[in-house]
């Protein structure tokens, strides 16, 4: 059985409304200015990491003049329905024209996504044109049997120059910085870093963030609980959002409620760059966490906000080498343990992994209510939810829960509703903020 331990230091009670303390966090963020350091990975195996260096454009993007559509390369000036076009040849995506320069009145078939040939100003959609036969003879063209056609526009609209042809270097020139350094790398991203031929990308090293729960009741998922015992779920979900985050999760050890015990396996934690603790933060006997930090010379931003879940959760920063280490107690519930990571964690963590500050933010979007809610004074409430996209928004609707142990019901919901400090109702299709993890 646990015992008490005197106390050696003491530490402020320090519990702020919710977005004062995001604000305390973000103030953190911007001040963290040192940079991970630097390793080339393979291109593919950089999705979600943070670029070190630009990815810039080795040539025009695109190289040529392209073609947007399957037409007809033409002059725009001879687009006339009283006068057909020519065809005198055609072109495919991955060809270039080596003909004779068209003359006025004549047309090239195109693909879509082959080079226009100098000259040319436009591309006419074939939806835009009626092909006609003409008795001319048979032409040998880009080794392409081209019969004698001819083309007229099937409309009185005015064609005009550069029409379904991107122009060369329109979407960039050599040497532009097609992807800056801080982004997070997306497929979109890969796209990029492949067009301008990048097999590797240079990005910033995963922090280390060390995970550490405390607790008697916790064992091991490989043990069976006693009645009185639960498994150490925290640590699995906590190293998950670490993983998704751009860190590197180090699971430690789960720490018993002695104060000297935790004050032993803080100190083993201060090597990674963040600390992360679960449990111990709140009034009871043997929460001792805040004790433990303190102990140890912690300054502390808060030691609680004013929201449900996670009301407990404590922010600060321990004296380590030249430097210190930031750490987060987070309450032991397993719902207010995700909660908060994605609140205040997430944003550190994602500095710390060399993301531009700016980015550095708990991804909130909107939705619409689709039942009535009643809005409580005291507490910023983030409660479990269901959020359905479509072409007419975001439909969110609350799941039924039973407190921040409830972890069936995070489970099926895939968002938080936001819910002010407040007191009145918001009817079913009022806009609210959403928390996704």
């Amino acid at each position: 059985m646990s015992t008490i331990h005197s106390v050696t230091a003491s530490f402020p009670d320090r519990v702020l409304p919710y977005p004062e303390a995001a604000q305390v966090v973000f103030d953190h963020v911007r001040t963290l200015t040192e940079k991970p350091p630097v390793e080339g990975i393979p291109l593919l195996k950089s999705l979600g990491r943070i670029l070190s260096e630009p990815v810039v454009a080795d040539r025009d993007q695109p190289p040529f003049a392209r073609a947007t559509r399957d037409g007809f390369a033409c002059h725009a000036a001879d687009l006339d329905p009283s006068r057909p076009l020519q065809i005198v040849g055609q072109l495919r995506s991955g060809q270039s024209w080596t003909g004779p320069d068209l003359k006025a009145g004549e047309a090239i078939e195109i693909m879509t996504g082959a080079p226009v040939p100098k000259g040319l100003d436009c591309v006419v959609m074939i939806e835009h044109v009626m092909i006609e036969e003409v008795m001319v003879e048979e032409v040998m063209v880009e080794e392409v049997m081209v019969e004698g056609q001819s083309i007229r526009p099937i409309d009185g609209r005015k064609w005009v120059s550069g029409e379904n042809i991107v122009p060369r270097g329109a979407e960039a020139r050599e040497g532009n910085v097609l992807i800056a350094p801080g982004t997070r790398i997306q497929p979109q991203q890969i796209a990029i870093a492949a067009a301008c031929g990048k097999p590797s990308l240079s990005v910033y090293a995963r922090p280390r963030v060390a995970i550490l729960a405390t607790g008697d009741e916790l064992v091991s998922l490989a043990e069976t609980p006693l009645p009185h015992q639960i498994r150490n779920s925290n640590s699995y979900s906590l190293a998950a959002q670490v993983a998704k985050g751009g860190g590197d999760p180090v699971i430690l050890p789960p720490a018993p409620d002695v104060l000297s015990s935790l004050e032993e396996s803080i100190r083993g934690a201060l090597t990674s760059d963040l600390i992360l603790l679960s449990g111990g933060v709140s009034m009871g006997k043997y929460d001792f966490v805040e004790q433990a930090l303190a102990n140890l010379g912690a300054e502390f931003f808060f030691t609680g906000v004013l929201m449900q879940p996670g009301k407990p959760v404590v922010f600060g920063r321990v004296p380590f080498e030249a430097g210190h280490r930031y750490f987060f107690g987070l309450p032991g519930n397993p719902v207010s343990t995700m909660v908060t990571f994605a609140l205040f964690v997430a944003p550190l963590l994602a500095r710390l992994s060399g993301q531009s500050a700016n980015a550095c933010k708990p991804d909130f979007r909107e939705g619409r209510l689709a039942e009535t809610v009643e809005v409580k004074p005291g507490l910023t409430r983030f409660l479990p939810a269901r959020s359905e996209s479509g072409i007419d928004g975001t439909r969110v609707s609350l799941r039924p829960w039973q407190g921040s142990g409830d972890i069936a019901a995070a489970s099926e919901a895939n968002s938080f509703v936001v819910l002010p400090d407040g007191s009145g109702t918001l009817a079913a299709g009022a806009q609210v903020a959403v928390l996704y993890l």
